[in-house]
């Protein structure tokens, strides 16, 4: 008979067996939840990269000091990109005998191209989203409360006549998350008819695009071939996430962690489920073994109807994926806003070659085994003179196991931190439960008669017992880094920044103006004052080697060795900076030091004792690398790359920079405070704040999303684990039936033993998931101080073995409340 045919008959006379429905719902639900994640997951990693194109008002574009040549436009226009130009520019609005400088965007029409332009009239309520037409302009609510006016008045700007048309509460920004003046906006036609476009102005002028992503990236290529114009360099969404990098990185690793916990514990459902379906089956290959049957013919039957089972999975799980990513998609429009985006159908046939390789990996090791079962076998179910040629093959689950991690973590780091704890976790709840076992055969003889029968029945299936033990712990683990370290992180990143997270910069302030600049801020009810001087300077060599003349390979070092650089000095350690290598100067070091932050270290190459020298206006110093930090660029505080010991850089020409809190709804107190100090620039950051709260919100919900596929899997890690001893259990309870032992007797060994595995697994995987939370918090998602909730994880793991007992409870009923005939008829 065909092996095909042979296949197709096994599976349907064998498809009610409960372990190969088990091992058919697992690969389903593997694919499904690999699919569904790595769907929202494209989604929402879209969504993120297309939130930073609302920042530039485009999908692409470029910026210049000039106008660009018609051909730029020219092009896009033949890809079938819609084309926006735009330009920024510094300039003084007049009204009566008011004054104020304001930062310009003028656009054409059709702004924006991405994202959404706010505004409101004069009382607060929102209006239609469109350009400036010629002769009107709006304005922000600092300007409106910085000249005194409202809506619907007129202002001179450029020396033209132009009323104000609406307050403008949001807009896209080309990319700058920073504010530097109060912000308006004006028809480009007016801007150019008022010569504010002109040779010599401070204008800087944008090509903006947006399109398919087909098409941009066409353009795109067409134009990086091109010669940019003097000045002009590429606007990419990529720089903008470069802008939030930490922001977008962590997004992208949450998303990351939790598709891989989905898969896994797919996995050791599956192993499970395959590791009963080969005990069950043994029997059988032993029978074919007796009547001659060629131990490759049997792995061939074996693989084939495992090929059978596995296809039809894969394709209903890959179906199912799609329908429910539909449905998620759908869902989750609050997670990415109104961005269009297009439903990805890759991840789904990707899940389902990745649900096809985990069962391959998980499943084929037990059933490749089953070629050994000599024909003995079918009179004596002992396979302790079986040859182990094939025990290497369990090797390929841990293969398949760090290929996944590998591949579809994105990161070296993440991918090792979850392998190692997944391991320690495996290695620990291995030991725990022989250590338990251990004292289990030392301690039942003394005890209840039903104790002493879990007891031993624990003991009798050591083997199966520590493979069902640690199964739990990793399911266990998997479920309790989703479910109760994962919002924990994600709280951390909220804490990073709270209600009074410094949203403003004070430039150009001077030595005489601090203490009454910190008490008129105070007055006005500003908090979280942080001031530094800054002083501006080159960067001229490095140990005596001209740095025009240094081999530098880091293209972002050659960058920053061409611009001007931004130094400062501090007696105490800023706050956000921990010295990681070398010490820190003080107020009183007796030679020139410099303190440099870990990216210039890695740029140049720098280490403890190298010498680095600047020019500062009219000075030079020449100072000696003393130590090395790490920098929390995310705290929203002052915060330089290079740091000078304050006893050598004090007396060089500086002003001061300074970041503060101030709660929205003080414009008119800061318009006064800007009046005040007329040299001073505020620049707020509120945009920037808001939009990483909007990330942090977004992955949030992403998470909760994957959490309910996750537990899914669980759900089926925890049915695998109690049915894989199921066989054994209802042969001793029938054996014990017969024997004379009450209902209540066996089910007080079931709880115990239950309890027993809920124990290690609890204890486990509670150690297991406060011990990889620590580790990713610190090296993964960089939250400095992030401590696992340990109360949530003690009461979730005491929570798990009590359901694992309850499940392992229900499981044994139907055994008690059969007759022993019966149940050694079934066994």
């Amino acid at each position: 008979m065909k092996i095909f045919t042979l296949a197709l008959r096994t599976l349907r006379r064998e498809w009610h067996l409960p372990e190969l429905r088990t091992l058919a719902a697992s690969l389903v639900l593997a694919v499904v939840a690999l699919g569904v994640v790595a769907t929202l997951a494209t989604r929402i990693e879209r969504g993120l990269l297309a939130s930073a194109a609302e920042l530039i008002g485009g999908d692409v574009g470029i910026s210049a000091p000039n106008e660009l040549p018609a051909t730029f436009a020219d092009e896009a226009r033949k890809d079938g990109l819609a084309v926006l130009r735009s330009a920024s520019f510094p300039s003084v609005a007049f009204v009566d005998q008011r004054s104020q400088l304001l930062d310009v965007m003028a656009a054409d029409q059709g702004y924006p191209l991405r994202g959404t332009l706010e505004l409101s009239d004069a009382n607060g309520r929102p209006l239609a989203s469109r350009a400036p037409a010629e002769g009107q302009l709006y304005l922000d609510h600092r300007a409106l409360v910085a000249l005194g006016v409202k809506p619907g008045q007129r202002i001179q700007l450029g020396g033209r006549e132009l009323t104000i048309a609406a307050e403008l509460v949001r807009q896209p920004d080309g990319g700058e998350l920073f504010a530097l003046a109060p912000r308006a906006m004006m028809s480009l036609a007016d801007a150019r008819a008022a010569g504010l476009l002109g040779g010599g102005s401070r204008a800087r002028h944008r090509l903006l695009l947006a399109g398919d992503p087909r098409d941009v990236s066409t353009w795109r290529r067409w134009a990086e071939g091109q010669a940019l114009p003097t000045g002009a360099q590429m606007i990419t969404p990529e720089q903008t996430q470069e802008r939030m990098r930490v922001a977008f990185d962590r997004a992208s690793a949450f998303m990351r962690l939790t598709a891989l916990l989905s898969a896994l514990l797919s996995g050791v459902a599956i192993a499970l489920a395959a590791q009963r379906y080969a005990r069950r089956k043994v029997n059988e290959v032993a029978l074919l073994r007796a009547l001659g049957t060629p131990r490759r013919r049997v792995v061939a039957l074996l693989c084939t109807t495992l090929a059978l089972l596995a296809i039809p999975a894969s394709l209903l799980g890959a179906g199912i994926a799609l329908g429910l990513a539909a449905l998620a998609w759908y869902f989750a429009g609050s997670m990415v806003g109104n961005i269009p985006t297009v439903l990805p159908l890759g991840p789904a046939f990707v899940a389902g070659g990745l649900g096809l390789a985990v069962l391959a990996g998980f499943a084929l090791p037990p059933l490749v085994r089953l070629a050994e079962v000599p024909p003995v076998a079918v009179f004596r179910e002992s396979l302790a003179r079986r040859r182990r040629r094939f025990d290497w093959l369990y090797l390929v689950p841990l293969v398949v196991a760090v290929a996944l991690l590998w591949t579809q973590s994105g990161s070296a780091r993440l991918a090792g931190i979850l392998a190692a704890s997944l391991a320690a976790v495996a290695v620990v709840s291995a030991l725990l439960a022989a250590l338990l076992l251990w004292l289990a055969r030392r301690v039942a003889p003394g005890v209840h008669p039903a104790l002493r029968l879990g007891l031993g029945a624990l003991a009798r299936r050591r083997g199966l017992s520590l493979v069902q033990a640690t199964a739990l712990s990793l399911g266990l683990t998997a479920l309790l880094l989703l479910a109760v370290v994962a919002p924990s992180l994600l709280e951390g990143w909220r804490r990073e920044l709270p209600a009074n997270t410094p949203n403003w910069f004070a430039l150009n302030l001077q030595d005489d103006q601090r203490d009454a600049f910190a008490s008129a801020l105070a007055g006005i009810g500003g908090d979280q004052l942080n001031m530094l001087p800054l002083a501006v300077g080159k960067l001229t060599a490095i140990n005596g080697v001209p740095v025009d003349q240094l081999p530098l390979k880091d293209e972002r070092a050659k960058e920053s060795a061409d611009r001007q650089l931004r130094l400062s000095w501090s007696e105490a350690l800023p706050p956000s900076n921990q010295v990681v290598a070398g010490a820190w100067p003080g107020a009183n070091a007796t030679a020139a030091e410099v303190s440099v932050d870990e990216s210039w270290r890695d740029m140049y190459q720098l280490k403890i004792g190298d010498r680095m020298s600047f020019a500062i206006g009219e000075a030079t110093i020449e100072a000696k690398v003393g130590s090395v930090r790490k920098v929390d660029w995310s705290s929203f505080r002052v915060n330089f790359f290079l740091l000078l010991d304050p006893a050598h850089a004090a007396d060089l020409p500086h002003t001061w920079l300074a970041s503060f809190h101030v709660a929205r709804g003080h414009a008119d107190a800061l318009a006064k405070l800007s009046r005040d100090y007329a040299n001073l620039s505020l620049i707020d950051v509120d945009s920037l704040l808001d939009r990483v709260r909007e990330i942090v919100d977004r992955v949030g919900s992403a998470v909760r999303w994957v959490l309910g596929f996750s537990l899914g899997a669980g759900a089926l890690v925890l049915a695998a684990a109690m049915a894989a001893s199921a066989q054994e259990r209802r042969h001793e309870a029938a054996l014990l039936r017969t024997l004379g032992a009450h209902r209540s007797q066996l089910r007080l060994a079931a709880a115990c033993e239950f309890a027993m595995l809920g124990l290690v697994a609890g204890l486990t995987s509670a150690l297991g998931a406060g011990g990889a939370g620590w580790w990713l918090g610190r090296a993964v998602f960089h939250i400095d101080g992030f401590i696992p909730p340990l109360m949530p994880l003690a009461a979730a793991s005491a929570a798990a073995g009590i359901v694992v007992m309850l499940i392992g409870l229900a499981g044994t009923r139907r055994v008690t409340r059969t007759s022993p005939l019966a149940l050694l008829r079934g066994s």
